[in-house]
């Protein structure tokens, strides 16, 4: 089948698509309106009441973190550049090992709804909550931005909506209901839908990747031989080196992204948030177990994907058709099963955005009524029924920026804001929180200068970077990769895609310096009762309640 069919195949029947996707929303509503009943508090609001278990969890964990990203963007890697793209799903899952040994059950002890809440336990309250929720809104904002215009990008290949406006109404539509889903159902309505997601995305990755095995008699060497053969590069698709190996800045820049992607999972602050959604330390580190055991199934299934679609799709049709390296598993998805098939992958992949946004939104919203108007402005003075309508009134306003922000950002190239989220989570959360919950010296100065100094970082480097301006496309060598397309406009002098490799040293370096020079001296007591509450959950129940 050649790529210009295949290409227009794909979105022959956008009514199927869109037909799955509305009959998921439609269900997913309902279940946010059930959920919705037992929303009276802000622990009900920001943690579903703490009323799931370690499993449940679990699984909407991984449905926070899989994104449509994971789901597109890993298996086209893999059909493109073979061993290199894998080698994402090992950085994303070998992250979770870091969050289950360093951050999950200490997290869950040591606060109540947000990451801020440790951060401040025994530091001073205002300036370090105000520093926790300005990284975590620019964390959420840049994350929900490439979400949202991934929403638009996906739009000319599943849903055949080819015109810009068209591709804007559709990020409009997503923000609405992303709104929707927080408004109403809170945390427990958005941790029901990720759950109903991650099942279903298990479930269809799961079936698409038993059909491709069975079409090589289970057999994986036939596959990966047909893959070889099919990717016009031979055996170097199946030998690391192809896609990160061919020079020294490549090299580096390889191992800068996986530190970010391995340590920046344990600081995001969408993913921390859900510890508090269990009742107890021992359902969190379950929850963590759970997690894993998903997202390692999942990531096994986009080899056999990716391998699959360099196979069965091959690469020219793979770079022919809309959205590029994105439509590997769609494609694959047609190969295999026709428009139903292709329609049931367009919805998950749909359901994935919808899903992961909602989850973003109610993070922000959490930590702007929680940290910001509750503890800062007001010092704690705001009952809970006053703070969730804050919360509520929040979600309004970072659903309308989203939204905004993803019709400006549509169409251009968002992988740096993926990036970007977790070089910042990397370099200005996990830093602080690992040193406010192991080293007993550590103060507000070295806290601010540690979440500062890496945010920063993070952001100077990346605006310097290749995937800003000057990245040369290597079939066109007048046109840019980078967000900035215009191939006569270059400006960035740092040679690396991800800063991680930088500013991550850089955040630890900074708390520490910051640390060592200040006169302030955090109280013993004050750690030493952090240090029991983290580790053996003592006094932990009591304060959540409050």
């Amino acid at each position: 089948m050649s790529s210009q069919v295949l290409a227009a195949d794909t979105v022959g029947s956008p009514a199927v698509n869109i037909t799955i996707f509305a009959l998921f929303v439609l269900v997913t509503l309902g279940i946010v309106f059930r959920a919705s009943r037992n929303n009276r508090s802000a622990a009900d609001f920001y943690a579903g009441g703490r009323s799931f278990t370690g499993p449940q969890n679990g699984i909407a964990i991984s449905g926070d973190y899989l994104s449509a990203a994971s789901f597109l963007g890993i298996a086209g890697a893999i059909a493109l550049n073979g061993y290199d793209g894998f080698l994402y799903s090992i950085g994303f899952l070998v992250a979770w090992l870091v969050a289950l040994l360093l951050v999950a059950e200490l997290l869950r002890n040591t606060g109540r709804f947000t990451m801020a809440d440790v951060l401040s336990f025994r530091l001073r309250q205002r300036p370090v909550r105000t520093a926790a929720a300005i990284s975590t809104l620019v964390v959420s904002f840049f994350y929900l931005l490439a979400q949202m215009a991934g929403a638009g990008g996906l739009v000319a290949l599943l849903l055949g909506i080819s015109n810009v406006n068209g591709q804007r109404l559709v990020i409009a539509v997503v923000g609405i209901i992303m709104v929707l889903y927080v408004l109403i159902g809170g945390m427990k309505g958005t941790t029901w839908v990720q759950i109903v997601k991650a099942v279903l995305l298990v479930i269809g990755a799961g079936v698409m990747t038993i059909w491709v095995l069975a079409k090589y008699g289970f057999n994986i060497s036939d596959l990966l031989g047909s893959a070889a053969d099919a990717s016009g590069k031979g055996d170097k698709v199946l030998a690391p080196g192809l896609q990160y190996g061919k020079t020294d800045t490549s090299k580096l820049d390889f191992v800068s992204l996986s530190l970010a992607l391995v340590l920046g999972t344990a600081g995001l602050p969408h993913v921390l948030m859900r510890f508090y959604t269990v009742p107890s330390a021992k359902e969190a580190r379950r929850s963590v177990v759970w997690a894993i055991w998903v997202i390692g199934i999942f990531y096994l299934f986009t080899l056999v994907l990716g391998y699959g679609a360099g196979a069965l799709v091959g690469p020219k049709a793979i770079n022919a058709a809309p959205g590029k390296v994105n439509s590997a598993a769609p494609l694959l998805a047609y190969e295999l099963g026709g428009t139903l098939l292709l329609g049931i992958i367009a919805a998950v992949a749909f359901a994935t955005i919808l899903a992961v946004v909602a989850g973003l939104t109610i993070t922000a919203s959490a930590s702007f009524a929680h940290d910001i108007y509750t503890n800062v402005i007001k010092r704690g003075d705001v009952a809970p029924d006053a703070e969730v309508k804050i919360a509520r009134r929040a979600s309004l306003v970072i659903g309308a920026v989203a939204i905004v922000g993803g019709i400006f950002a549509n169409g251009q190239n968002v992988a740096f804001l993926v990036a970007l989220a977790f070089a910042i989570a990397a370099s200005a959360n996990l830093p602080t929180i690992l040193m406010s919950l192991f080293w007993a010296r550590f103060n507000t100065r070295g806290a601010l200068w540690s979440m500062y100094g890496g945010l920063l970082t993070a952001l100077v480097l990346i605006a310097f970077s290749p995937v800003v301006s000057g990245k040369p496309n290597p079939l066109d060598p007048a046109k840019n990769l980078s967000m900035i397309t215009d191939p006569s406009v270059d400006f960035h002098w740092f040679p690396l895609d991800n800063p991680g490799i930088v500013s991550i040293p850089i955040g630890f370096l900074l708390g520490i310096i910051g640390t060592l020079t200040s006169r302030e001296r955090s109280s013993r007591q004050k750690y030493a009762e952090m240090e029991v509450r983290s580790l053996t959950g003592a006094g932990a129940e009591q304060a959540t309640q409050h």
